[in-house]
């Protein structure tokens, strides 16, 4: 031990100490929070701790790294010097600091998504406004920031006391000892830049054991540096030819005809309307809420009555039952509905580079002549939605905070003033404020004669959960039931309002959630927090009906058009969901790792080390059940999954020329 740790390195070990112990704080405290949830077999745990250890030892060696080289290069007659001081006891105590800004942090997102910090994280450096003012506001920030000032300032003096800053200033370790302490650490870094990958983590197929074992600032960097997992670089495959003859082969029928069946594309021409059935193009007004869960609903089982406005629409819409999201993020639901397209691994297209010009469901309203606008009452900076929609053709109508649109958007940008305000918190203004704009902008495109599509994203059924007063009975900021509650109220609300508009009787509204309010489960994707509600309401000529067929987020505009009656070109993957025979229904879903083809209470989930996974899934209780591979079912996984991404990457998404 004397030679990993001489003298000179005193402060190290403290260092070291200190990051250990407190990893094993954080990681204890995350098991007892989860307990419920987690393996609890002791082989599991005692494996949970074991890698989580080697984990930390990972992490802290490159913490290590800056100050070992510090350590072997500051000359040995200047120990204990005034600056060898001045620079050891400030970067000493920047370091205890980070550990502890980690640790707190680590909190706050694992009581958000129950997982080690990931590519959300990341994200969340970029967007600092919305992600500070929104901690600010849903913990107590001056309580949290002096009880860690005060934990860094305990430990100083504890490690002081202790002697370890004496020890390092009046040692007389040699150039020699020193070089030969630094190579175990040095060795660990290599070790884990060449061989250790957060993925080695996953050991179980309990999720939380996973998510304990790993190391949340180890986490946050893999996450840095694999945003973007190209699916055949990292996914399991079949032949490109074999992949798109797959796809394809779920859209040749007398409403489908590919423009060019030898091409590797889906691109088609969709006919949906006959010498009877003529086409319609009322406004459509699509609402997507905020996190909101399937089981918040009465209709799904909740004795909250929390929804009454959405339970009251279920039995006089087209209300699909049996629908799932794609994924977890705002980011992610705009993907499945705008470019109707199953998941592709990595971050969301919303956030990449490349992705203005594409064929989203709003080139389907440009063919037929409409005006298409996107809403939100946050910057539309955020998550780079503005640079996705406004370079996909959408005028923009939010909060801004000055950030500019990118110099390719063409489309325009409408303000949402400080006089249209009568709430706001970290993520934009109440749901009711940004209603209200919907439809003074709406009384203004109805003058016009054009019609209109609005995607409209709200923001008051998330985390800090506040909104105005008295509009409930549930106090704002009482938690996610309240933030709920009021969500469902502003659309009843707007409803109310809409109908006393002379445009109403020509409006359709489309209402589905983005994502659920939780993705958190024990198995590697938890179907039933992928289960979300959608319904299409005031539909021409539609009676009230419930469909229970299983169905995605990216079906849902499909439905629309062709209860339209549109002919249109299509380059989306969704389906006419009230078309679909049982052999057509299915539904994808999945994280930005793992990927899962959901039919017949089975599933297939792949992942970036080219696994396969098979199970059955029992929706009674949540549970999936490993199974023996089908290849038919797995070919078709992987298919839809693998021409997904090529599209993506070969531009195949882009808006042809002709």
């Amino acid at each position: 031990m004397s030679k990993l740790f001489p003298k000179r390195f005193a402060l190290l070990k403290a260092y070291i100490t200190l990051f250990l112990i407190l990893s094993f704080i954080i990681r204890l405290s995350f098991l007892f929070w989860n307990f419920s949830e987690v393996d609890k077999n002791l082989f599991t745990i005692g494996n949970t701790f074991i890698i989580g250890f080697l984990f930390d030892v990972a992490t802290i060696s490159f913490f290590t790294i800056p100050y070992l080289i510090y350590l072997i290069l500051f000359p040995k007659r200047f120990y204990g010097s005034i600056l060898d001081k001045v620079i050891t006891y400030f970067g000493f105590s920047l370091g205890v600091l980070i550990i502890f800004f980690s640790f707190f942090g680590e909190l706050t997102f694992w009581d958000e998504f129950q997982r080690r910090y990931n590519f959300i994280a990341v994200d969340y450096l970029i967007y600092t406004y919305e992600v500070v003012k929104n901690i600010n506001e849903s913990y107590p920030l001056p309580i949290l920031i002096s009880a860690m000032l005060a934990l860094v300032l305990t430990s100083i003096f504890i490690i002081y006391k202790l002697n370890y800053f004496s020890k390092t200033f009046n040692s007389q370790t040699s150039f020699k000892s020193k070089l030969i302490a630094t190579i175990p650490w040095g060795a660990v870094v290599v070790i884990s830049i060449c061989f250790v990958t957060n993925k080695s983590a996953d050991f179980s197929g309990n999720r939380y054991n996973n998510e304990l074992a790993k190391s949340g600032i180890y986490s946050f960097f893999a996450a840095f540096r694999n945003n973007e997992l190209p699916y055949s670089e990292f996914y399991k495959t079949i032949p490109k030819a074999l992949a798109y003859k797959t796809v394809k082969a779920n859209y040749i029928n007398s409403k489908n005809l590919l423009v060019n069946s030898n091409e590797n594309a889906i691109y088609r021409t969709i006919i949906n309307f006959d010498s009877i059935l003529k086409p319609t193009k009322p406004n459509v007004i699509f609402i997507c809420i905020e996190s909101l869960s399937g089981d918040f609903l009465k209709e799904f089982g909740n004795k909250s009555n929390i929804t009454p406005t959405l339970d009251s629409l279920a039995n006089n819409s087209l209300f699909f039952e049996n629908l799932y999201a794609t994924g977890t993020r705002t980011v992610r639901g705009m993907e499945a509905i705008t470019l109707s397209i199953p998941p592709t691994p990595g971050r969301s297209i919303v956030k990449r580079k490349n992705n203005q010009g594409l064929f989203t469901i709003g080139e389907v309203f440009k063919q037929q002549g409409y005006e298409r606008n996107f809403f939100y009452g946050g910057d539309g900076y955020f998550d780079n939605m503005n640079t996705y929609f406004g370079g996909n053709g959408f005028n923009i109508v939010d909060r801004g905070r000055g950030f500019l649109l990118d110099k390719s958007i063409t489309t325009t940008r409408t303000n949402i003033e400080d006089n249209e305000v009568t709430f706001e918190n970290a993520w934009g203004v109440c749901d009711m404020d940004i209603y209200n704009k919907v439809l003074k902008e709406a009384d203004k495109a109805n003058e016009t004669g054009t019609p209109f599509f609005d995607f409209v994203m709200t923001t008051s059924n998330h985390k800090p959960y506040t909104y105005p007063e008295g509009k409930i009975d549930i106090p704002s900021g009482a938690g996610r039931h309240g933030a709920v509650k009021y969500t469902d109220y502003t659309i009843g609300e707007f409803i109310k309002k809409a109908k006393a508009k002379p445009w109403y009787s020509n409006t359709v509204f489309v209402i589905m959630s983005d994502h659920c309010a939780s993705s958190a489960g024990r198995w590697e994707l938890d179907v039933k927090n992928y289960h979300i509600p959608g319904l299409i309401f005031n539909l021409p000529n539609q009676e009230p009906k419930k469909v229970n067929k299983l169905a995605s987020q990216i079906d849902v505009f499909p439905t629309l058009f062709s209860a339209l009656n549109w002919d249109y070109k299509s380059n989306l993957f969704g389906k006419d969901i009230m078309s679909m025979q049982p052999q057509d229904e299915r539904a994808f879903i999945g994280n930005y790792r793992k990927l899962g083809y959901l039919k017949d209470d089975k599933i297939m989930i792949l992942d970036e080390q080219a696994h396969a996974n098979f199970y059955s899934w029992n929706p009674i209780d949540n549970s999936l059940s490993a199974i023996s591979s089908e290849e038919k079912f797995e070919n078709k996984s992987i298919s839809y999954y693998q021409v997904a991404d090529d599209l993506y990457r070969s531009e195949g998404l882009k808006i042809k020329s002709k």
